[in-house]
């Protein structure tokens, strides 16, 4: 078994998780040996955000913001290998996915800011990134690309599985029951493991927590549970022409953003909902949004991971959606739900390193499988 760190940044840019696993083949080889996290301070959070949309000396400003990042991966790999007392010689490859700023594959192209050059060199250890965009010039949309881990990991020779990660934009993994082999690869006995994005998490669910609460998050969702969702309002949401689009899809913070949820709030008519009602309203968006993908592919199962899996009202609104299929985190199947998708990104590594398809054209819509992401070497270990 060969050691690999995942490295992930989400759209929520909350902090960075990591993990320290070892991987092998077959579906039970891979264990987690250390979870760390560190947070994004405000200034790098808030030039990422700025870098969302066109600014002033932006390539500038998006190259410090690569370094300064690739800084704090580096502090997390750091804090990965002192927890296992595991020195970074045994360490095979760092998966790092840097912070996505623009994501239009629709336009031929994805941007996750990181410098892996950098990372390699501080960390000593060999850095896979830029994992989205052999996917993405074989015209799939690059995302999501966690699916192939989650039907390696979480998939189940008899039972229908949706793995949902509830990170800043929520995405499905959806896994016929299958044998191992099948899943391995994501074509399985009674069809394709299927995914894409189904909307936003997260990313407006903190943004007016922030606003309004003056808190990073709403903690447990307590605040949208004080709330009553706006019928009309939610009506008006589930309109935005994404909803109702056919995978492969995927999208960001290019759609669902602070200028989206504004323009909706302006345009609807009669008396304006109280904060805490619009709260609870995107709760409901996306508990609905996520529900129905899980409902029309007939999950037996619901198991949820990522930052929106420790929002009790999030996880209820959805349960009461997706009944009677119950509705769990991927605890209940052995792997921490915060470290699931660094998890995957240290399986992507070990992808690339093997010379392996990471990518399932059946869930990005590309024009076969590929190897993805390129790989920065520090100075050959002695």
């Amino acid at each position: 078994m060969r050691r690999f760190i995942g490295l992930m940044s989400g759209t929520s840019l909350d902090a960075v998780d990591g993990v320290l696993a070892e991987i092998g083949p077959g579906r039970a080889a891979l264990r987690t040996l250390a979870f760390a996290s560190r947070p994004l301070e405000a200034p790098l959070r808030d030039e990422f955000e700025a870098l969302q949309s066109p600014g002033t000396d932006e390539l500038a400003r998006a190259a410090r913001a690569s370094a300064a990042l690739a800084r704090v991966y580096a502090v997390v790999v750091a804090d990965l290998l002192a927890a296992a007392r595991c020195p970074a010689a045994d360490v095979t490859a760092i998966g790092a996915h840097g912070q996505t700023v623009r994501h239009r594959p629709d336009l031929g192209f994805t941007i996750q800011l990181l410098d892996a050059a950098r990372l390699a060199e501080d960390c000593g250890i060999p850095v896979v990134s830029d994992l989205r965009a052999a996917d993405v010039a074989a015209a799939g949309q690059g995302a999501p690309l966690v699916p192939a881990f989650h039907a390696r990991v979480f998939g189940h020779p008899r039972e229908r599985r949706a793995i949902v990660n509830l990170g800043g934009i929520a995405n499905v993994s959806l896994l016929p029951a299958a044998g191992i082999e099948g899943n391995a690869g994501g074509d399985t006995g009674d069809g394709a493991v299927l995914g894409f994005d189904t909307g936003p998490a997260n990313t407006l669910l903190d943004l007016w927590a922030r606003r309004h609460l003056g808190t990073p998050f709403d903690r447990d969702g307590a605040w949208a549970r004080g709330g009553r969702p706006d019928a009309a309002l939610l009506a008006a949401w589930l309109a935005e022409p994404y909803f109702a689009l056919a995978p492969p899809k995927s999208t960001g913070r290019d759609l669902f953003d602070a200028a989206w949820l504004e323009r909706s709030l302006a345009t609807r008519t009669g008396a304006p909902p109280a904060p805490r009602d619009v709260q609870a309203t995107l709760a409901e968006l996306t508990a609905v949004t996520v529900a129905r993908a899980c409902r029309d592919f007939g999950a037996q199962r619901v198991y949820v991971c990522g930052g929106g899996a420790a929002n009790g009202h999030l996880l209820e609104r959805l349960a009461a959606h997706v009944a009677p299929a119950p509705v769990e985190t991927t605890l209940a199947l052995g792997v921490d739900p915060q470290a699931v998708e660094a998890a995957a990104f240290a399986w992507l590594a070990a992808r690339r390193i093997d010379g392996l398809p990471g990518n399932l054209p059946a869930v990005t819509g590309a024009r076969g499988p590929r190897v993805l992401g390129t790989l920065a070497e520090p100075l050959p270990r002695a």
